[in-house]
């Protein structure tokens, strides 16, 4: 499943991989999920929160409807920061 089917954009993906390159908002990014679990990730406020707070981390201002594609994806994702395999799939959605 693709992010694209959320109506992300390509090209916002594409500006927020650009800005992670940089490797200070890189490190704040990091340390933003640093700890999230599986839990949290199913947890639409937490999500919602978080996106925020990864938005601002990487100076991309999110409308309110990006938001809630962000999280209506990472949520259907079912994602475990845990599992290598998950991991493994979401790097290559985003390669």
């Amino acid at each position: 499943m693709s992010y694209q089917k959320y109506g992300i954009e390509r090209e916002l993906v594409e500006r927020i991989k650009t800005k992670l390159k940089n490797p200070q908002v890189k490190e704040r990014v990091k340390s933003i999920l640093d700890g999230v679990t599986k839990q949290e990730l199913q947890d639409r406020t937490r999500v919602k929160l978080l996106t925020g707070q990864l938005a601002k981390a990487v100076n991309e201002p999110l409308t309110v409807k990006q938001t809630d594609q962000i999280v209506h994806f990472v949520v259907d994702m079912k994602i475990d920061p845990n599992n290598t395999f998950h991991l493994i799939k979401l790097w290559g959605m985003f390669r």
